[in-house]
């Protein structure tokens, strides 16, 4: 299955890779707390983000589901509800106590500590938005589309 996924141990001397079928491929000093790998799944895993302990990681799907792994906590998913475009990725609050996710639309669902702080979904033309990165601290946002281009919210920019 392909990586679809990439997130980095704190220290930065490791890093975990998800492919599509919730696989996990640890490096460095980043430890293995399981996969979805080998098990039925609804939609393929698009995205991951590490705990900034660095004791566990989430995965997201296309339809907004969440696993979690090692020490991190489940604070909700959209997997189960209606989407107006499939979620492309996730990213961990700097905290650990929440996670945004982001749907290609570039529609933003916050779950945890993970403040809104807005989106480029309602914004005209369409955007298709391939990832999205927190601020120091967790008070705003960027959004990046596939042409490179980036969509700053709340103190982000």
């Amino acid at each position: 299955q392909p990586a679809v996924g990439i997130a980095a141990t704190p220290d930065g001397k490791g890093y975990w890779l998800v492919a599509t079928d919730g696989g996990i491929f640890s490096f460095g000093d980043a430890s293995f707390f399981g996969s979805e790998g080998g098990k039925p799944l609804n939609q393929p895993v698009v995205g991951m983000g590490a705990d900034p302990s660095g004791g566990g990681y989430w995965l997201v799907a296309t339809d907004g589901g969440v696993f979690t792994f090692g020490d991190a906590t489940f604070y909700g998913s959209m997997g189960g509800q209606p989407l107006n475009q499939p979620v492309e990725g996730m990213t961990a609050t700097p905290s650990g106590h929440g996670y945004w996710l982001v749907a290609t639309d570039g529609g933003v669902f916050t779950f945890g500590d993970a403040g809104f702080f807005g989106s480029v979904a309602s914004s005209m033309p369409i955007h298709t938005v391939v990832g999205l990165f927190p601020t120091g601290g967790g008070s705003g946002y960027t959004e990046v589309d596939a042409d490179g281009i980036p969509s700053h919210f709340g103190t982000a920019g």
